[in-house]
């Protein structure tokens, strides 16, 4: 029998990454952006031959596509190596070299909103003379005339929905990521969605299901998101339909059969639901994968989803006559499902009795090395969910076990606990990681001399916060993009978060003993496990500087701590190259820094 040799890095980062897609009208073409050839572009695929083909050779990522309804042409918005300042773009059917159709300064971010159904009309929010609040504006693509419909006044306003007659537009008013409240606007009258738009609640993913009727999800006087109906004649808002013990986080409707397709978040996987409104049936729909990133129906009534599973990579699926069919096939190479590792899901107590549901992978028994991985999560408000990461099989294919919270502030438990991280990013978080901590010594399943700790973005934070202030917990930390001091991470961020910066993380003067308390630079002096840093250099969300003065400080002191800068990604590694090289040094620090391997428990 041929004994083939374990597989190296590289094999599981031949997976590629589905950012997100469209569907033609007539659904005889998909286009979706990813890095499919190792570099981000656009692809395009028919599906009467279900081969890929490029669209783009820009090698830049996107952050939308749309299908002109004629089919004249695609649009898209893309940046330059990752600093997310999107410009709005158009492509040829066939491809080519993107054409920007609406001129700006570099610095600007354009955020599409909509394409009229004669696809004439593009409209758009911009910081471009507004650049904390934003613009919304029109685009008329013949003529090039651009108008601006309304500008952002002491609070960050987002154009949300726009009704086919085009003589509705709804805008959402972001006080925070949990209080988000909407508006219609109608021939120039405006009208509040909510029945209290003082109170804090979320609204979004709203549906025109007929002129006079909008249907939108809102946890309004909810522990948990419904779907809600407003009539804008009468202005009337009823709670439509809710889902006991489940946060509804999308919906879709099928003009077909008026039905509307319901997506659920519980926190580590999706459920999809389809339902009636006219007699309130639902019905429970079997999803191929375990968590669903978007959802596409058609009026033909087929749904199409992007997702991935906790063992698939991402792929685009349709549900036809109630079958699903896989659209794409994106696999990893040369391994099955079955040599890859799914998750346990378990629970622990925190330090003030909150239950915290966590996700262990564990190595499988011939290739377990004796250590693990603990993973907090980015965000903050954001989950940890059984979705394929290329990073995490690979590390359990060496041995690791990985363990990944979800920490209060985590989405998909319900609107108090997504809260508990607003003003509190390093107290309750940072207890509820050392609760699970002290859960897997207890457990048997790691111990101090047996642990890392690995974290990106948000998780990169938690990484130095843990690493300053509970070094005796682990052996060695590697910080992806964390924010290191939060007084000159709030100086930073991109200008359009500053309007929900205080409500989120705090005010610099007002808080400032917390958060000198909570930034892991006032713990220098304790930070002395060896640490791997990891930075974008283009990064908007977590600047360049938050890791430099990071690295600086501890070298200063003589910690030792390597640097890996990144000059052609932003907030994550959009290039395959990159992901290699990062997890390549990943693998090698991880290694550098643990003892000859112990029997596992």
């Amino acid at each position: 029998m041929i004994r083939f040799p374990q597989p190296d890095i590289e094999q599981y980062f031949q997976t590629y990454v589905i950012r997100h897609f469209a569907v033609s009208d007539d659904e005889s073409r998909i286009v979706f952006n990813s890095n499919l050839n190792g570099q981000p572009n656009v692809w395009a695929m028919d599906l009467s031959q279900g081969y890929p083909y490029p669209l783009t050779f820009l090698n830049q990522s996107s952050d939308f596509l749309k299908i002109d309804p004629k089919g004249r042409y695609i649009l898209a918005g893309f940046d330059r190596d990752g600093d997310e300042k999107y410009h709005i773009h158009a492509l040829k059917p066939e491809g080519g070299v993107p054409l920007k159709l609406i001129e700006g300064d570099t610095k600007d971010r354009y955020y599409f909103a909509h394409l009229s159904k004669d696809g004439e009309r593009i409209y758009y929010c911009t910081t471009a003379g507004n650049p904390n609040y934003l613009n919304t504006r029109v685009r008329h693509i013949a003529s090039g005339e651009d108008e601006l419909l309304q500008s952002g006044d002491g609070k960050l306003t987002m154009l949300a929905a726009v009704s086919p007659d085009e003589k509705t537009l709804i805008y959402s008013r972001i006080y925070a990521n949990t209080y988000q409240t909407s508006y219609a606007v109608i021939e120039g009258e405006t009208m509040e969605l909510s029945p209290d738009p003082d109170q804090p609640q979320v609204m979004g993913d709203f549906i025109f299901t007929d002129p006079d009727t909008v249907v939108f999800i809102t946890d309004y006087e909810d522990e948990h998101a419904y779907i809600a109906e407003f009539k804008l004649s009468s202005r009337v808002f009823r709670k439509l339909h809710v889902i006991e013990g489940e946060g509804i986080s999308n919906i879709a409707w099928s003009k077909n059969d008026h039905k509307l397709y319901i997506w659920t978040d519980l926190g580590i996987e999706n459920r999809m639901y389809m339902l009636d409104p006219a007699s309130g049936e639902r019905q429970a729909v079997a999803l191929p994968t375990d968590v669903v990133e978007q959802a596409v129906v058609k009026e033909s009534g087929n749904v199409y989803i992007l997702g991935r599973g906790a063992v698939q990579p991402h792929n685009i699926y349709r549900l036809q006559d109630g079958v699903w069919q896989a659209m794409t096939k994106n696999v990893v190479t040369g391994l099955d499902e079955a040599s890859l590792s799914y998750p346990e899901v378990v629970h622990y107590n925190s330090f003030d009795g909150l239950e915290i549901e966590a996700l262990l992978f564990r190595a499988k028994p011939e290739q377990a090395n004796g250590y693990t991985i603990f993973w907090p999560h980015g965000g903050p408000q954001a989950s940890e969910g059984k979705f394929f990461r290329p990073m995490f099989q690979f590390l359990l294919a060496y041995g690791y076990h990985i363990f990944a919270p979800n920490f209060r502030g985590s989405t998909g438990y319900g609107s108090a606990f997504v809260k508990m991280v607003e003003g509190d990013w390093g107290e309750g978080p940072r207890l509820d990681c050392v609760a699970g901590l002290d859960w897997l010594f207890e457990q048997g399943i790691s111990s101090p001399d047996r642990l890392f700790i690995v974290g990106g973005s948000y998780g990169g934070y938690m990484t130095l916060l843990l690493a300053g202030r509970h070094p005796d917990y682990f052996r060695a930390a590697v910080d992806i993009f964390g924010p290191s001091n939060l007084f000159t991470f709030l100086e930073s961020v991109p200008e359009d978060w500053k309007p929900i910066m205080e409500q989120w993380l705090g005010d610099p003067v007002k808080d400032r003993e917390r958060l000198t308390k909570d930034s892991p630079i006032t713990y220098l002096d304790q930070m002395v496990k060896p640490m791997l840093v990891i930075q974008g250099a283009n990064d908007p969300r977590v600047v360049q500087a938050e890791s430099d003065q990071m690295v600086a400080a501890l070298q200063e002191k003589g910690t030792e701590v390597e640097y890996l800068l990144l000059p052609d990604e932003g907030h994550g590694f959009s290039r395959r190259a990159n992901e290699v090289l990062v997890y390549k040094r990943m693998l090698e620090f991880l290694k550098k820094h643990q003892e000859t391997p112990v029997t596992q428990a």
